[in-house]
């Protein structure tokens, strides 16, 4: 009987034991990082996070899914391109799945309040696409926050250099979503350029997110005829404004911004439109070339911005861990602060005081209705 009672006292001793040394444990296995994505699969512009998400995913896969000597774990979230989705999916990846950087988002609408989250809780996060300004700059700079394409207010020159220069344009029309910092901002930069360089805007035309009838507006537009008509926009309010502009008798060249380049762009009606973008896939640098061909034996189509940049954005996190040695999310960030002429796939990465990369520039593309493809035109470099 005694020794029964030795055995039973031992026992319970065992188990105090061991759930206090389970208590002591960390929550997840130390050789684990979380890498977090954030991207509108859903919603208005669902193509966007599709192909960050292909590039994200196939980057993760050819790094072997491992970085620095850790297991990488990824954790998904979908922003429906909403502002308030967006800032509710980057509270979750940052307090209760505690990933150590996010690549993300697609818009400048879910990045400005994503990089807001980020700053609070310290998580460095690198946007593959936001070209807002708010995005790093509000007005200080948020030290967590990063970018790996380049900003509007150089886009909008690049766009306006562009007709004037190229296209000899004299005057110009704008119309713009005034409830979208990625539309109002893109069209006040290029306004502001093409004013400088001594062109004219004869109308700026400020619509809503929700508006579907532009016809009023354009009617006034046909009758002013501008050579161009400025549409810093998504490419399904592109698809649906340019339609109705050639119905009402528009005859202006359409001229636009990244935000035009998905293949749910309706080709037929653009056909013949220019937008600034952030590369080309007929680019003959042996590195596109590499890239493009893998992500086309992977998805069976040629990569376009959006991809190529999350892959860009990806990266550049993981070079982050890679220097920093550390799942440590301030480590992170300072290592990709420190970044200086990284390669990656549309420029090699040096970050300047803004979070933005330096010196990065834009190319001009024709849309190529017949063929449904994007032509290279010509590329403008920062001044």
């Amino acid at each position: 009987m005694k020794r029964m009672k030795w055995v039973a006292l031992l026992l319970v001793v065992m188990f105090v034991f061991s759930v206090a040394l389970s208590g002591c444990a960390p929550k997840t296995a130390s050789n684990v990082i979380k890498i977090g994505l954030i991207v509108p699969l859903t919603g208005n512009v669902a193509t966007f996070g599709q192909s960050i998400q292909n590039a994200f995913n196939l980057e993760i896969k050819q790094a072997g899914g491992t970085v620095a000597g850790y297991t990488i774990q990824t954790v998904v979230a979908d922003d429906q391109n909403t502002a308030n989705q967006a800032t509710a999916v980057a509270i979750k990846l940052c307090t209760q799945d505690k990933v150590s950087a996010i690549v993300g988002s697609a818009t400048s609408l879910t990045t400005i309040p994503i990089s807001v989250v980020c700053e609070q809780y310290h998580v460095p996060f690198v946007t593959p696409t936001a070209t807002n300004v708010k995005v790093t700059m509000d007005p200080t700079r948020k030290i967590y926050a990063f970018r790996a394409c380049f900003i509007d207010p150089f886009q909008g020159l690049a766009g306006a250099t562009f007709d004037y220069n190229y296209l000899h344009a004299k005057t110009a029309a704008a119309m713009f979503d005034e409830t979208n910092a990625y539309s109002s901002g893109l069209k006040d930069a290029y306004v502001q350029a093409f004013t400088k360089l001594g062109g004219k805007v004869v109308a700026q035309m400020a619509y809503t997110t929700t508006d579907t009838d532009f016809s009023a507006d354009l009617t006034q537009i046909a009758k002013l005829n501008p050579d161009i008509l400025y549409l810093p926009d998504y490419y399904q309010k592109v698809s649906l404004i340019g339609g109705q502009a050639r119905n009402l008798g528009v005859k202006s060249i359409f001229m636009g911004g990244d935000g035009w380049d998905s293949s749910d762009l309706s080709f037929a009606v653009m056909n013949g439109s220019y937008f600034t973008n952030h590369y080309s896939a007929d680019d003959p640098s042996p590195t596109i070339q590499a890239w493009v061909s893998a992500y086309k034996a992977a998805y069976g189509s040629v990569p376009d911005a959006l991809a190529t940049l999350g892959a860009d954005a990806t990266l550049i996190v993981l070079q982050g861990v890679r220097d920093a040695q550390s799942t440590d999310p301030t480590k992170i960030k300072d290592a990709i602060q420190n970044l200086n002429g990284f390669q990656g796939i549309t420029a090699k990465f040096t970050f300047g005081p803004d979070g933005n990369p330096v010196n990065k520039p834009a190319v001009v593309l024709q849309i190529n209705g017949p063929a449904k493809k994007y032509n290279f035109i010509t590329e403008v470099a920062p001044s």
